[in-house]
């Protein structure tokens, strides 16, 4: 059973007095907008899945920033900064604590984890990032830091993981959980959607749905490609 620590963030909800501008982006990405207006409930282990587009990596992404973690990833003293991408959406969310929570955190985001692991590698961190494979410095860095108890964020954390290194990634993830940490997943990976005991979330056209994982668009898809390949293939080339 998970560890009975308070969840660093509860609830996700609009910054009444800074509310976003409903008619520009990302207010506009339905999920985005389901947040803003309705607010949303997170548990100790929350899967964001959906297409591209769908906001799952908005979403994350702003999470990570208002809660206090480097936006490019890494911890809160995480100090490297590149071309800003974020859609600014921090400004207008406010996360709600659960009383003794941790602050502590960190923020695996698969789009830049490169050059975080040169700052890394800059300062002389622990490690050589950048002298391994992708995968294995993204295995190596999380690792490193698994004794951080608080909320953990990973953005599409399969681009960097063979099908084996995804399985570790469950396996550590559910020590996590076990140890009373919180984690928050977005992922294109059936794979890692099947983490137990997690509240999967769908992001869609219409907003956000809690989903079964059998039910996940995304698991049936891949299930149907699998089963008869050809079926799709045929349709492309």
């Amino acid at each position: 059973m998970p560890y009975p620590s308070p969840l660093p963030v509860r609830r996700v909800e609009e910054l009444a007095v800074y509310p976003a501008d409903r008619s520009a982006w990302p207010a506009t990405v339905p999920a985005v907008k389901d947040v803003l207006d309705n607010g949303i409930d997170l548990s100790r282990l929350a899967v964001l899945v959906g297409e591209n587009g769908s906001g799952k990596s908005t979403l994350v992404e702003a999470i990570a920033e208002a809660y206090g973690l480097n936006p490019e990833g890494g911890t809160r003293n995480a100090m490297h900064s590149t071309q800003r991408t974020e859609s600014g959406l921090a400004d207008n969310l406010k996360l709600i604590r659960a009383g003794g929570a941790s602050r502590k955190g960190v923020f695996l985001r698969a789009e830049t984890m490169h050059s975080h692991f040169a700052y890394l590698d800059g300062i002389g961190s622990v490690g050589r990032h950048n002298f391994q494979s992708h995968g294995e410095s993204f295995i190596e860095f999380f690792t490193d830091r698994a004794g951080i108890r608080g909320l953990w964020i990973f953005d599409e954390a399969e681009s960097a993981l063979s099908f084996n290194g995804c399985l570790l990634l469950l396996a550590q993830i559910a020590q996590l959980v076990e140890r009373g940490s919180q984690v928050i997943l977005s992922t294109h990976s059936p794979l890692l959607a099947s983490a137990p005991g997690a509240d999967i979330l769908e992001l869609d056209d219409s907003g956000i749905h809690r989903k079964d994982y059998d039910d996940l668009t995304l698991v049936q898809n891949w299930r149907r490609f699998l089963g008869e390949p050809e079926t799709f293939l045929r349709h492309l080339f």
